[in-house]
């Protein structure tokens, strides 16, 4: 990984970064916010160091225009999906999984994890046994020109959301941040299982964007930028 930016990636880390806080001031019905969709292809462009930054930039410049009380939820969390997906795209398994692991293990640690229905993160296990797999589409979706990228593509942009949904039941369980907010256990409860639901359909729709979107946008950076791997 490098450990620094030529002029041209502090570039596009702006610009990725002041996108980033473009979709979020935009209208939303579920229940995070239009940058989830941009994640995957955050990662995979700007690589596993640049992509966070932006990502992180971006959240944060956002909620500073736009305070919103459940700020630390989106600055923690996008920065992380768009680093699953930076790290899938170099092909790096092992420190993606670890990430999983540990937020997985304090979710199922606490009690409420325990007690909560295992349907509402079905999504985030079955993207946590994906991780190997994808890691090895993945490492090769920028220098295989004789595949599609739409398999790695799809298989990376619903671990990145599934990264980032299990950011902030991390934060809202283990961390405690349910205790901060006065949250009972039975308040837990019914946003777990609405939050599930709308979890599912930004998991299809993260997908959808990507496979539709990603390949053009992929297709210029390696052909108008020359880039053979992500930037970082």
């Amino acid at each position: 990984m490098r450990s620094h930016l030529s002029s041209r990636g502090v570039a596009f880390v702006g610009i990725f970064a002041a996108l980033h806080a473009t979709l979020y001031f935009m209208p939303f019905v579920l229940w995070r916010n239009w940058a989830v969709y941009l994640e995957p292809i955050e990662g995979i462009a700007l690589g596993p160091w640049a992509g966070p930054l932006a990502a992180f930039i971006g959240s944060v410049v956002a909620r500073l225009i736009k305070p919103d009380e459940f700020w630390m939820f989106g600055i923690i969390a996008e920065p992380l999906g768009v680093l699953s997906a930076g790290l899938l795209a170099r092909g790096k398994w092992k420190q993606s999984m670890a990430i999983y692991s540990v937020m997985l293990a304090a979710y199922f640690m606490h009690p409420f994890g325990r007690l909560l229905p295992l349907w509402t993160i079905l999504d985030v296990l079955f993207a946590f046994a994906l991780i190997y797999p994808a890691s090895k589409f993945g490492g090769k979706i920028f220098n295989d020109k004789n595949r599609s990228p739409l398999i790695p593509l799809a298989a990376i942009s619903f671990i990145t959301a599934s990264a980032d949904s299990l950011t902030r039941i991390f934060l809202l369980i283990p961390a405690g941040l349910y205790s901060i907010f006065s949250l009972s256990f039975e308040d837990v409860y019914g946003i777990f299982v609405v939050g599930a639901v709308y979890s599912y359909v930004e998991d299809v729709v993260t997908i959808a964007v990507s496979s539709l979107a990603g390949p053009k946008i992929l297709a210029a950076f390696k052909e108008v930028l020359g880039l053979s791997a992500p930037l970082s």
